[in-house]
């Protein structure tokens, strides 16, 4: 867990920065007071939560425990503080990815970026399934990124293992609890809930519509009712990149919907027109915020992610990505080349080197730096 006291008064709470499990958590910006660090505590209220509920929250701290890995979100400290189950987890200055195409990447990041985010994802998820767990919750929010361009996943609360009476199943027939938010992100074999159940591998479709979510800015099927939204992906509608190869000619010349009407997404691997929607994006005054290109590396790449997990029995591993990614020449590490790639966005800690960390000016413009984000749906 690491070695941050288990004691409420060496934190000093500040700004709410986000809430969570039917505003029965609450997500503070704090300081720890021995060493003056900014960390992110959930508060969550266990007089109010259901039996399932505290259930559920046993169940990702113990696999809070398990995990030492530097692309998952750690844990510092567990503990109750009178009816309050607070968790504390280090604050990552540049928020989730998701927080990043709201407030400033709004038509989608480029293509490199994308590539650095990707990649600490796989390695995230190689870990969890090495482990015998299937994530359940992989998407834009539960992607953060810290000053130094580290990248963690998060959302552990709906993984589930694999291991059962000592033996590793093949198949999990389980529905993740809590997953109405989710619903966009889930496979088709995950959604579908018959007997031939699913693996690890659903983790790696939930992978590919957060690689569409990046790029397009938004979620693929994100307008659509559930019912619809399963319909579509059984009926193998898929997502896409959108850009010049997938938008047709004409619908880049006008001016872009506000509709939403499709989300960005594909009618299988056999349609000759697919359909798309150009999302809540504005018009840019360079033109269609879609006019442009991504590569075919990284086309291709989509398509392995979200037709993996029902038509290849081969496992996936980030290797299997080297050759897809060698447009985006990725030489450095994330560390280096992320900070410089979401110019201008900054830091939100960035005030540090100027105000003394305890001084009220100094957590001021921390407070004033976070307004500025859309960090209601943190969840850490």
């Amino acid at each position: 867990m690491g070695s941050f006291v288990p004691d409420s008064s060496s934190y000093e709470l500040h700004t709410v920065i986000g809430r969570g499990l039917d505003d029965l958590m609450t997500v503070n910006l704090a300081r720890y007071k021995p060493t003056g660090e900014h960390v992110a505590i959930r508060r969550i209220d266990l007089e109010s939560c259901t039996n399932d509920m505290v259930t559920y929250l046993q169940g990702e701290l113990h696999v809070s425990k398990l995990f030492h890995h530097s692309s998952i979100l750690p844990y510092k400290s567990v503990f109750i503080a009178e009816n309050e189950l607070w968790v504390i987890t280090p604050f990552m200055a540049y928020g989730s990815a998701r927080d990043l195409i709201c407030t400033h990447f709004t038509d989608g990041m480029s293509e490199l970026t994308i590539a650095y985010i990707l990649l600490g994802m796989l390695k995230a998820l190689e870990y969890i399934h090495h482990m015998g767990y299937v994530h359940r919750s992989v998407k834009a929010s539960h992607v953060l990124i810290s000053a130094d361009g580290q990248v963690c996943m998060s959302g552990l609360r709906s993984i589930f293992s694999l291991i059962r009476h000592g033996q590793r199943a093949k198949f999990v027939h389980d529905f993740p609890q809590y997953s109405i938010k989710v619903l966009p992100w889930l496979s088709p074999e995950v959604l579908q809930q018959n007997l031939q159940g699913y693996d690890s591998r659903s983790d790696i479709y939930s992978l590919g519509i957060t690689a569409c979510e990046l790029a397009n800015g938004h979620v693929p099927f994100k307008d659509m009712p559930a019912t619809q939204m399963l319909l579509e992906k059984l009926n193998g509608t898929v997502p896409c990149l959108l850009d010049t190869t997938t938008i047709p000619p004409e619908e880049l010349s006008m001016k872009p919907s506000r509709s939403g009407a499709d989300s960005g997404i594909c009618e299988g691997p056999a349609a000759g027109v697919a359909k798309h929607s150009n999302g809540d994006h504005s018009t840019a005054s360079a033109g269609h915020p879609y006019n442009r290109t991504f590569s075919p590396h990284f086309h291709a790449l989509v398509e392995l992610f979200v037709y993996l997990s029902q038509k290849s029995h081969k496992y996936f591993k980030s290797t299997d990505v080297d050759i897809l990614f060698a447009s985006c020449q990725i030489k450095r590490r994330a560390s280096e080349a992320l900070p410089e790639l979401l110019r201008p966005v900054s830091p939100i800690t960035s005030f540090a080197g100027s105000q003394p960390q305890d001084s009220p000016s100094g957590v001021a413009s921390l407070e004033s730096g976070l307004s500025h984000l859309d960090v209601d749906d943190w969840d850490f």
